[in-house]
């Protein structure tokens, strides 16, 4: 059934949040013959393929002086944790080539930049949750700048995973919930096409959570207002972080309520522009002109392991 947990989800990378709590941990870390840095584009990765045709990040190797704060507001070296013991952080690709040039980084001639969605499946499970730490926490900054209480410039901190604000509070990384939901009935599943989406594009359900929501009331709402059905047997499958920019999606799967009618679907007109049921045969083998999610997304792995359950007699 491929992994166990859905992509960017797999919780091999060393958070290593006791390295954060000290400046001189920090610099320590950073002078560690073994550092890497990630560099970020926008949501955008260097990527480079090794003698054997494998796929994995163009790190580059720490030099100068760690700094999380490149100026008042600017953040500038992020800390991710460790890969294999050795620390890894992360910056904006802009931000390093300020600090340092490109005079001596590895792998520049060879690289080329990519969004994780279309190459996050050929590189390892680790590197693909560096990738989605990296991007929650520097789209984090880019938002914070300023203090939401009294619009004055904060600082980073914490190597990254806080900012102080001039008046001594901190504010930490945050993050929407949204959930996802597989609905079940009689073998098939339903699936929806966003009405922003082109023609033939398919998913599950989703939505975000309001305040003062739970997660199960949130599926039960978002069904209902997105396709006008009632669910019963809500029950939680697994979770993923979907910083592109800051969220984080809460997989579920549901039933029809029973004696609801299957055809009866009422699409919002708004966000929704196709609904349709599908049994695993279709999905396993789409037909012209449907396209699923892509594989990097909870959407795809939790239709995968659906798939999969009528083979392994689940």
């Amino acid at each position: 059934m491929g992994l166990t947990q859905p992509p960017f989800a797999t919780g091999l990378l060393d958070r290593d949040a006791a390295t954060r709590t000290t400046p001189e941990q920090l610099q320590d870390a950073w002078a560690d013959p073994e550092a890497m840095v990630l560099r970020l584009r926008g949501n955008e990765v260097p990527i480079v393929r090794d003698s054997d045709e494998q796929l994995r990040l163009a790190w580059v190797r720490s030099r100068g002086t760690f700094t999380t704060a490149i100026s008042e507001r600017s953040v500038g070296a992020v800390f991710l944790g460790r890969i294999d013991a050795a620390p890894v952080f992360a910056v904006a690709e802009q931000t390093w080539e300020t600090l340092n040039g490109v005079e001596g980084d590895e792998c520049r001639a060879s690289e080329t930049w990519r969004h994780p969605f279309e190459i996050g499946s050929e590189l390892a499970e680790v590197e693909c949750e560096a990738i989605a730490v990296a991007s929650a926490l520097l789209h984090w900054h880019e938002a914070e700048e300023f203090s939401p209480r009294d619009g004055v410039a904060t600082t980073p901190e914490l190597g990254g995973w806080a900012r102080r604000e001039a008046r001594g509070g901190e504010l930490f990384p945050r993050t929407d919930p949204a959930v996802i939901v597989l609905i079940e009935h009689e073998g098939k599943v339903l699936l929806g096409s966003n009405a922003l989406w082109e023609s033939g594009r398919f998913s599950l359900l989703a939505g975000f959570v309001e305040a003062g929501e739970s997660l199960e009331q949130t599926v039960l709402r978002e069904v209902y207002e997105e396709a006008g059905v009632r669910l019963e047997n809500v029950t939680f499958v697994a979770s993923q972080p979907w910083p592109f920019p800051r969220s984080l999606m809460v997989g579920f799967r549901a039933q029809l309520k029973a004696g609801s009618d299957p055809e009866d679907l009422r699409p919002d007109a708004e966000e929704i522009s196709e609904l349709r049921w599908f049994s695993r045969e279709e999905l396993r083998h789409p037909a012209p002109g449907i396209r699923l999610p892509m594989p990097m997304s909870i959407a795809r792995w939790m239709i995968d392991r659906w798939i999969d359950e009528e083979i392994e007699g689940v």
